[in-house]
């Protein structure tokens, strides 16, 4: 497909088949409300010219084999805008979403609100917000695409305010149109790639690639499920730790089994969820996203062995609140040797950042099932486990604080780590005994 595609097209490239929902009927006055002069002249035109009756074609459908409701931008038609009837297709699709228990996928192309209908066009924002969030309340999926352009408060609404974002390669993507933002403005900010890379966008999706990838999210994200995730079976050693400082050198060795391999053996069809949507993203510290195991789907946040940076715990937060809105079960793997501890990670609100997930984690209805699987290092890695329901590989520890900070702090000679790291009691068996995690026997949901 070449240029703009207009909104039918875009419908034809992801979906299997669609049927457009009726139009709820509006007595429009000449030239609309702000009685506008040309106005009826320039929405004919724009009818002439794209087919259309509106800058919206919303229907139901099927993406790879699941059923959704798609909301589809009309560009064409004066830019894409929202006016009051765009606002009458917006809430009457999402209204049919919920009624019929179906995922929202908006396929987003707007320039903003439809300055010809004044504050009346502006206040659509609101409308569409309010069924946006009665949808979510629903427990329903809201997976966006953001084409080209996604400007002003259709990203602000429909695009960012989805709990997926997935945007085309080039797309203009930002808040601010390019006849508004300053004129010095770096145009590279306003892109689909920029707002992946600020974590606001899940991922650059190219045109070819779309229909599968959208299937994919919609598969994973309407697949509930009441059972929690099993535990992984260990990928690395089999028998115990013979001392504390054993079972920190078995964690920290570059040898042993990291989070990517765990998730490759127990999950499978992976899509990843990107970004803290305030700005940040921590690629190496975390890994996010949703997968499949025996047929249901399970969300998994997972620590990679680095230090784990605000963005990171944020985006698992993310993650998990919405497993648990969708009655997605979770298993989070723990392997870090804390908190990211510089000046920029204080700037960045690392402890707040740990106390949303500490919070969320002790209030989720969805099961969530962690296996520590390398370095447990305080309260920076204690964010991510379930309580009561944790478990340990045998070449990991789980430790109040590292043993080499623990002796400095105790003023104990270099020579006294190792005897110090026995005294903390943090091999797998001595966090059993603790009651700290459960035992090897009981590794079944």
């Amino acid at each position: 497909m070449t240029g703009r595609a207009s909104a039918r097209e875009i419908i034809a490239l992801v979906t299997d088949s669609f049927t457009e929902l009726p139009h709820p009927a509006r007595e429009v006055r000449p030239d609309g409300p702000l009685a506008w002069p040309g106005y009826d002249l320039a929405r004919a035109r724009a009818a002439e010219r794209t087919g259309e009756s509106e800058s919206v074609v919303c229907g139901t459908a099927r993406v790879e084999g699941t059923e959704a409701v798609l909301i589809a931008f009309e560009f064409g038609f004066l830019g894409g805008s929202l006016g009051e009837r765009t606002g009458d297709r917006l809430s009457a699709a999402y209204a049919h979403a919920r009624q019929h228990r179906l995922p929202v996928v908006p396929l987003v192309a707007t320039g903003g609100s439809r300055m010809q209908e004044g504050m009346l066009a502006l206040s659509q924002l609101q409308r569409v917000a309010r069924e946006s969030a009665l949808t979510r309340q629903a427990g329903l999926a809201q997976i966006a695409v953001v084409r080209d352009p996604t400007t002003g408060g259709g990203w602000a609404t429909l695009g960012a305010g989805a709990d997926v974002v997935l945007a085309l390669p080039g797309a203009q993507v930002g808040f601010a149109g390019s006849r508004v933002r300053p004129a010095d403005a770096d145009p590279a900010a306003y892109t689909a790639e920029a707002q992946v890379a600020a974590g606001a966008a899940d991922a650059v999706v190219p045109e070819g690639e779309l229909r599968e990838t959208l299937g994919r999210w919609l598969r994973l994200l309407t697949g509930v499920s009441g059972e929690p995730a099993p535990v992984p079976e260990p990928l690395g050693a089999r028998d115990l730790p013979v001392s504390g400082w054993d079972a920190v050198r078995r964690a920290r060795s570059p040898h042993r089994p990291r989070a990517a391999q765990y998730l490759d053996a127990c999950l499978t069809g992976r899509v990843a969820l990107c970004g803290d949507r305030c700005g940040g993203t921590d690629p190496d510290g975390m890994l996010c996203g949703f997968g499949e195991q025996d047929g249901r789907t399970v969300a998994y946040a997972a620590q990679t062995g680095a230090a784990t940076r605000p963005a990171g715990y944020r985006t698992a937060t993310r993650l998990i609140r919405l497993a648990d809105r969708l009655g997605i079960p979770v298993l989070t793997l723990v392997d870090t040797p804390g908190a990211a501890n510089d000046a920029e990670a204080e700037r960045q609100g690392a402890g707040a950042a740990i106390a949303e997930l500490f919070g969320v984690l002790a209030t989720v209805r969805t099961p969530v099932t962690t296996l520590v699987i390398g370095e447990g290092g305080s309260g920076g890695a204690l964010a991510l486990a379930a309580p009561g329901r944790t478990w340990a590989a045998p070449d990991s520890y789980f430790s109040v604080i590292a043993p080499e900070m623990a002796a400095a702090i105790l003023k104990r000679p270099p020579g006294e780590v190792e005897a110090t790291a026995g005294q903390l009691r943090i091999r797998p068996q001595d966090l059993v005994e603790l009651g700290v995690i459960r035992p090897p026997e009981r590794q079944t949901p």
